[in-house]
């Protein structure tokens, strides 16, 4: 395999947010009518789509203040509400009905919301420090470092592919990248309640403490000499991905022991970075 020599790899994944099982069986709460417009309360942050509201309820550490959903999604969806309700150790609220024309003016405009919005708290998130402890022990465990990367739909499909494939986190840094909005939810289709979101202050010295805990640092440019499928991707494996056209900062790059590039045709220059990220991603898997 192409690439420097290894440093020692001294590797649990922090495992996002687990499930919960579901308590003894009662019957369905009755839904509570909503004519007007739901009021936020100013209280946290609403999310949208079956798949990132589902993936909201059933995390045990999500705090979740209101449900609010149409007859037609509370027909096909009620009693899975009902039985995540039953096991959700803080308690989730009694879901409200609501017309769809209620939702739209609830959300942002254009939101495909499918019938189905929460109101939530945000998530605790955990440190790098987190990280490197929980994957202490582990051999083969991989992490996505996201650099530059400021648009919430790209890092959404990110932590989609992250959850698709298992990694233990997302790394970005706190300035110049986005929330966890319901953009962001809805792009990563259930993956923001399951993948650990780790923001830092400085990503150089995120790198450096992920190398000192044993992970080989691997970043991606298309003019790298090493094509992703000659690299040495064993072990533990921090992925760093910059964003299109800008790629990784020079202290960025400058972490990294390793520079590969993804092979594409002749005249394109570069990937999406969630495509690029799939495809790290898909490559590591295949190799088990």
């Amino acid at each position: 395999m192409k690439g420097k020599p290894r440093h020692s790899r001294p590797g649990d994944s922090p495992n996002g947010h687990p499930r919960n099982g579901g308590g003894a069986e009662r019957a369905r709460p009755r839904r509570q009518s909503h004519n007007g417009s739901p009021s936020g309360h100013g209280r946290g942050v609403w999310l949208y789509g079956i798949h990132p509201v589902l993936a909201a309820l059933a995390n045990p550490r999500r705090r979740c203040f209101r449900v609010v959903l149409t007859n037609e999604t509370e027909m096909a969806l009620g009693p899975r509400i009902d039985a995540l309700a039953q096991g959700h150790p803080i308690g989730l609220p009694s879901a409200e009905i609501a017309s769809r024309e209620v939702l739209d003016r609830l959300l942002p405009k254009g939101a495909v919301h499918q019938g189905i919005a929460i109101q939530v708290d945000g998530l605790d998130e955990p440190s790098i420090e987190d990280v490197c402890r929980a994957t202490e022990v582990q051999d083969r465990v991989c992490v996505v470092v996201l650099d530059q990367v400021s648009d919430p739909h790209n890092v959404g499909a990110v932590l989609r592919s992250a959850a698709a494939f298992n990694a233990a986190a997302v790394v970005l840094p706190e300035r110049h990248s986005p929330g966890a909005t319901a953009a962001m939810a809805k792009a990563a289709s259930g993956a923001l309640e399951r993948v650990p979101l780790v923001r830092v202050v400085n990503l150089a010295r995120a790198l450096d403490q992920l190398k000192q805990a044993g992970y080989w640092c691997v970043g991606f440019d298309a003019a790298a000499s090493v094509p992703l499928n000659e690299a040495d991707l064993s072990g533990k494996i921090a992925l760093v991905v910059g964003a299109e056209g800008e790629g990784l900062r020079r202290l960025t790059r400058e972490r990294c022991d390793l520079m590969v590039r993804i092979p594409i045709a002749r005249g394109m220059e570069s990937l999406n970075v969630s495509n690029a990220a799939a495809i790290a991603l898909y490559e590591l898997a295949r190799r088990g």
